[in-house]
């Protein structure tokens, strides 16, 4: 697999904040609520706007508890479960994300379908893994800032489910960063985890997103604002890694010209 390419060197970081990137957010948002999308649905442009469409299938892989369909969740815009339930089955929930490209100034509407699947029935049932692990072209490794084990799990993890497949990109993300003054995983572990694997690490919150005047409906824009970076590193690796599969780039950074 290519290395990981420096943060935003692929995509412009902070596009969503410029008014042009606003307008573009406009058609996931619908009275400053996100929208929500099913398998077959996507946003609805102008006639004037001529954009491409990336589409990528994005497996969640963790242990128990550590925040999966959360996360999931909190990517959509879709309220946080405040109570943990096994996810059960297979989960699939669609994302749409506009992005600029750094090296030819276009804008690209990413399109994530993220497989979410509880440990249980990935151990109950042998055709789960292979399911969620099929076609997929990006691996999530989630561990919780508060679950020592969750952490201490992730060899096993990437082992487990990376090891036969080593074109898709890999990222690692840990929950619970809000909670970090009670981490169980303290900072000079985490650089250890990136000298010794070289994946790509982020860190998201778990607090309830922010609301809308009414004080029930959350704020949509805010949420984005929110899960960017995450949304952003995801469609940096896969940009960067279909180039790099076309051709079009190296594969690390010292083969580059000059």
């Amino acid at each position: 697999m290519a290395r990981p390419p420096v943060h935003g060197s692929v995509i412009v970081p902070d596009w969503h904040e410029t008014v042009e990137g606003k307008e573009y957010l406009a058609c996931i948002l619908r009275k400053n609520r996100r929208r929500e999308f099913g398998l077959l649905e996507r946003p609805v442009l102008p006639p004037s706007v001529a954009i491409d469409t990336a589409s990528y299938k994005i497996f969640v892989s963790g242990k128990s508890g550590v925040g999966k369909t959360a996360l999931v969740a909190k990517l959509a815009g879709q309220e946080v479960p405040v109570v943990h339930h096994e996810t059960t089955g297979i989960q699939t929930t669609v994302v749409f994300w506009p992005a600029k490209l750094k090296a030819s100034d276009r804008v690209v509407m990413f399109r994530f379908e993220f497989w979410d699947c509880g440990e249980s029935a990935l151990k109950k049932f042998d055709h789960m893994l292979p399911a969620c692990k099929e076609n997929a072209d990006a691996f999530l490794f989630l561990f919780s800032f508060t679950d020592r084990a969750s952490f201490e799990d992730l060899p096993g993890q990437l082992t487990r489910v990376a090891s036969e497949a080593p074109g898709v990109v890999k990222m690692v993300i840990g929950s619970k960063f809000d909670q970090y003054m009670h981490t169980d995983v303290p900072e000079r572990d985490l650089t250890a985890f990136r000298q010794t694997w070289q994946l790509p690490l982020l860190r998201v919150k778990s607090v309830p997103g922010r609301r809308l005047a009414d004080g029930r409906t959350l704020d949509g824009r805010a949420g984005l604002v929110d899960v960017a970076h995450v949304l952003n590193g995801l469609a940096e690796q896969l940009w960067h890694q279909d180039q790099v599969a076309a051709g079009l780039l190296p594969s690390s950074p010292e083969n580059a010209p000059g």
